[in-house]
């Protein structure tokens, strides 16, 4: 009888786990994609770039106030489904594109971004918790196979995405290739010269457009229904609401900026921010200056496959090996990988004879970023269990800011001065991430395995009476 409980309660864990990564599949299929095409798409005056700019500016104060008080008062489903509705006015304002319709969109999109990660990573953390609770076991272990069942669904939205862009502007192909003196201006060289008009960088067919947006903005509705009609409310929602709903909500705003406090976030603080930073640049700047300079921008979608491929099959993997070989194996992985892209995304001059390049380069970025996105989520899972809500909180602030910084000195700086950045960025991320990791090993003595573990479930009962 136990056992079937305990498998009941695993089937619908799972069932929810599952329902989340779809939804944010179907939204992100349309998000993704969108963001890797603005730089192109709409580089008219740099308003893609400075559309994207303003998303994660959003984020940042979304981050600052909303999530805590949204997740307390609706819980983390209705979070989750109203802010997945913030997200389809960006592809509806994409239908005409202008700084009237976009900015605004972008504004609507970047407040609902953060409560609807907090929520997801809050709705994961304690699905995981109160599963191990159950079952004995480690919770950090169960948070991880379930963010790595999260990510091997959700990152494949990128492949479905970007497929679905290649396949529709593939119908309007460029007729001629770019010149060989146009090609010594892309890539590391390319100081904002890919902003001007050439057949490559042609802007595809407003038929073509409409026909991406509007099977975009479908994608983006079903997302909603499907989490609005599957899946579970957690309980520990509402006991956390009733207990605290008494409290004044200012106490709620400060949360997030009150778990600062913590010196493990403060530390945390240059990693979270270069996985805004990474992708910026691979969305960004690999999108515009590489792949659309030397192979036109309907290749942009079929290169980014490759990406988001190796991404979701990494989360899957690294989620599980992590089990294995600790997290700090799998961060020098990733810092190994996304370090030695850099260093050849500086040296390499990319040409169309070598389209094969575009593709692995892509692939590789991929899983770096599989590494970055997984144990981040998980670190933070792990490390602020007892502050969830302000702890994710302040992963999307930071994260966002780092989004924020490279798209907004994007239309300004040459494209190698960017990479040195991003290879700054990650050096300083390793060094604090490691300060962080030596603290952790100090606080808690290696001879007392059994008592870590008792902590551990001290740590998952509290939560769970929350």
């Amino acid at each position: 009888m136990v056992n079937g409980f305990l498998i009941n309660t695993m089937d619908r864990n799972l069932k929810n786990v599952v329902t989340i990564a779809f939804g944010f599949l179907f939204l992100f299929t349309a998000y993704k994609a969108l963001q890797n095409l603005q730089s192109s798409l709409n580089k008219a005056e740099g308003l893609g770039v400075a559309t994207l700019s303003v998303i994660y500016a959003s984020v940042i104060l979304s981050s600052m106030f909303l999530p805590p008080v949204l997740i307390k008062k609706f819980g983390c489903k209705w979070t989750i489904t109203f802010s997945m509705c913030c997200y389809i006015t960006f592809s509806l304002g994409n239908f005409y594109a202008s700084w009237f319709t976009l900015i605004p969109a972008a504004i609507i999109l970047g407040l609902g971004a953060a409560p609807l990660w907090s929520a997801e990573a809050t709705y994961l953390t304690m699905t995981g918790n109160i599963y191990a609770k159950k079952t004995g076991k480690l919770g950090k272990d169960v948070i991880n196979q379930y963010f790595g069942i999260f990510f091997l669904i959700f990152q494949t939205s990128g492949v479905w995405g970007n497929l679905i862009s290649s396949l529709v502007f593939q119908q309007d192909p460029p007729k001629e290739g770019i010149t060989e003196e146009q090609l010594r201006l892309c890539g590391a060289n390319d100081c904002m010269t890919t902003s001007t008009a050439t057949n490559s960088t042609k802007r595809p067919a407003n038929e073509l457009v409409y026909t991406l947006l509007g099977i975009y903005t479908g994608s983006g509705v079903l997302a909603v229904l499907l989490i609005a009609v599957f899946l579970d409310q957690l309980p520990n929602d509402s006991e956390e609401t009733e207990k605290e709903k008494n409290a004044p909500i200012w106490t709620h705003f400060l949360a997030t900026f009150q778990h600062l406090r913590d010196k493990r976030q403060c530390l945390l603080i240059p990693l979270t921010m270069y996985g805004g930073f990474e992708q910026a640049f691979i969305s960004g700047d690999y999108t515009k200056s590489y792949v659309t300079c030397a192979l036109g921008i309907h290749n942009v979608g079929f290169v980014m496959i490759c990406f988001s491929g190796a991404t979701s099959l990494c989360s899957l993997m690294f989620g599980k090996l992590s089990q294995y070989t600790g997290r700090k194996v799998l961060y020098a992985i990733g810092t190994t990988i996304q370090g030695s892209c850099m260093i050849f995304l500086l040296l390499w001059k990319p040409h169309p004879s070598q389209k094969i390049i575009f593709f692995f380069l892509a692939a590789f970025w991929g899983m770096g970023d599989a590494v970055f996105q997984t144990q981040n989520n998980a670190l933070y899972g792990v490390l602020f269990v007892k502050n969830k809500e302000a702890a994710f909180a302040n992963y999307r602030l930071w994260e966002s800011l780092g989004y924020v910084f490279a798209f907004g000195y994007s239309t300004f700086l040459c494209v190698y001065i960017k990479l040195y950045i991003v290879l700054s960025v990650l050096t300083l991320s390793m060094v604090l991430y490691v300060t962080v990791e030596v603290l952790e090993y100090i606080k808690t003595p290696k001879a007392s395995g059994s008592e870590e573990k008792e902590s551990h479930e001290e740590e998952i009962d509290t939560q769970t009476k929350m």
